[in-house]
């Protein structure tokens, strides 16, 4: 199963769509902000529930016992971060969640230069994208779970603004053979949105007034399938499938696996097909430590690109009371 896409790659997912790359806005949306699913190559909508779920499928928190918290931080090349926040609590019920997030990434200080002073003019600008998440999720019975986020999207880019909302549904199906689970998640689901406001580095021959173009958020529509394959003592195996269908690029998938040492070592792995820079495969792994009876998870990913280096990633998870929620 996971072998024939590799060969039928031409066949399956030709390159059509990738002339609209780069016509969405705020694409910082699209970044993985997990970890464990950049080690994973992102094919991780159909995992289990964890700290990270708010983003790789909300759906996903209704499976939280306790509440769980995480922060990551990805260090993206050129003096870019980007930073995730969430927290999610389950509610008394035990079968629903409430989350919220916060998604952030800063340029830093950008020096300011134009065709007629090109060594700068001393004035530093600034980008910073943000995004707060407020999510739900629901256990409608015991194999299927479903879930949203309402974001509020801010951007400030030089002395130009942006405000918008989108939202994020995400559907969970589990089974009990082999912890076989299928998963369709929509994220970034909104309208239109344009930045507002005046800027002119430079006077000369220039007139004030300025049209911005009004463009589409990076909406994805994610199908995915995850299973422990393998299952041995105190060692497992779990291996997971996805397919992207993205409103601003060609559509893609990825393959991932994940090695378990007793729920206490992970290393993964995986490799994204038919993306444009992402030929070489990914890799992470994370450690589960105790704070008293409170689980800590450290997680660490590399993402390495053809063109901008390798990108590295950090994350912290934890959770209140129960050990064996990871």
């Amino acid at each position: 199963m996971f072998l024939l896409p590799l060969a039928g790659n031409a066949q399956l997912l030709p390159v059509f769509g990738g002339e609209r790359a780069g016509l969405s806005a705020l694409s910082f949306l699209k970044n993985d902000v997990s970890p464990r699913s950049v080690g994973m190559s992102g094919a991780t909508v159909s995992l289990a529930g964890d700290a990270y779920s708010i983003y790789h499928n909300v759906a996903g928190i209704a499976d939280l016992k306790s509440n769980s918290f995480a922060l990551t931080s990805s260090f993206l090349g050129a003096g870019i971060n980007q930073s995730f926040v969430s927290g999610i609590f389950a509610l008394k019920n035990k079968t629903s969640s409430l989350g919220i997030s916060i998604n952030n990434l800063n340029s830093g200080a950008i020096e300011e230069r134009t065709e007629f002073q090109p060594g700068g003019t001393g004035r530093k600008i600034y980008v910073t994208n943000m995004a707060f998440g407020l999510s739900y999720a629901q256990q409608l019975s015991t194999r299927f779970s479903l879930g949203g986020t309402l974001k509020y999207v801010y951007e400030n880019l030089a002395d130009f603004t942006n405000h918008a909302l989108n939202v994020d549904v995400g559907f969970l199906y589990k089974t009990d053979y082999k912890d076989l689970r299928f998963a369709v998640l929509v994220r970034n689901f909104g309208g239109n949105t344009s930045l507002t406001g005046t800027y002119l580095a430079s006077s000369y021959n220039r007139t004030s007034g300025t049209t911005l173009s009004s463009n589409t958020f990076p909406n994805v529509f994610s199908l995915g399938v995850s299973m422990v394959p393998w299952k041995v003592e105190r060692h497992s195996i779990l291996a997971a499938f996805q397919l992207n269908h993205p409103n601003d690029n060609a559509e893609n998938y990825s393959l991932g696996a994940e090695y378990n040492y007793m729920d206490l070592l992970f290393v993964r792995s995986g490799i994204k097909i038919n993306v444009t820079g992402q030929t070489l495969p990914t890799l992470g792994f994370g450690v589960r430590m105790m704070l008293g009876a409170h689980p800590l998870h450290f997680d660490y990913a590399a993402n390495p690109t053809n063109y901008i280096g390798v990108q590295h990633q950090v994350g912290l998870r934890f959770s209140l009371n129960k050990a064996e929620n990871r």
